[in-house]
């Protein structure tokens, strides 16, 4: 069985707009692109080439993969990451009919139907770079089994962010985290079943509480 990795650029506000360069995704008036570029180092650098070092396939939403198919077979074949991206398969979530150039590109239709059916296959992991739409499609369908979070110290204000209220509710537990040396936290969780709850209330509820929670309940 396969395993859905989702690994993503972040800044503190939950932004993952545009972390490559200003030209890369502009939509909705965006100024911010490549914000990621002034926090590299040799800590990012390693996380990255230990990612890539693995057996993978991208799996990959339409813009996101417009992005990398107009930059990465340009990229030389010495460069490591091209190396790797232009040789594997590459899955595309998408509306649109027509033929991707990218080489050892599939077309995907079916977001729910495909990814489950690509789960049970045999294989490498399934990597998810960028893609803000497509995982808010994975995430409200409960079709990601591990999260890898490279957050930035910065607060981009506006722009396309990883979760959306359609996530579904889903406990996840912190299997590796490191901090770079320009305070990029990076931090990866593994699905960890339904989500838990309890409470910190007192066994008896004093006056003042009660009437709290009727004056919350009459605003739900």
């Amino acid at each position: 069985m396969r395993k859905i990795v989702a690994s993503t650029f972040l800044s503190l506000d939950g932004v993952m707009q545009a972390p490559g360069g200003p030209e890369e995704d502009p939509t909705g008036g965006f100024e911010f692109g490549g914000w990621v570029f002034p926090y590299s180092d040799d800590v990012t650098g390693q996380h990255i080439g230990k990612l890539f070092d693995q057996p993978f396939d991208l799996l990959l939403g339409r813009t996101t993969y417009d992005i990398f198919a107009a930059y990465w077979p340009y990229a030389g074949e010495d460069h490591p990451i091209a190396k790797a991206f232009n040789s594997t398969t590459k899955y595309v979530v998408t509306s649109s009919r027509e033929p991707l150039s990218w080489q050892n590109s599939v077309a995907l239709h079916d977001v729910p139907a495909d990814l489950a059916r690509l789960k049970q296959q045999d294989g490498p992991m399934l990597l998810i770079q960028g893609s803000s739409v497509l995982i808010h499609s994975l995430l409200k369908h409960d079709l990601i089994d591990e999260i890898t979070l490279l957050i930035f110290p910065i607060v981009l204000g506006r722009g396309k962010r990883m979760f959306d209220e359609g996530a579904l509710p889903a406990a996840f537990e912190l299997v590796d985290s490191k901090v770079s040396s320009t305070g990029v936290v990076i931090a990866s969780y593994r699905r960890a079943g339904a989500i838990r709850t309890g409470s910190f209330a007192q066994a008896e509820p004093s006056r003042a509480e009660l009437a709290r929670r009727e004056r919350m309940a009459s605003k739900a």
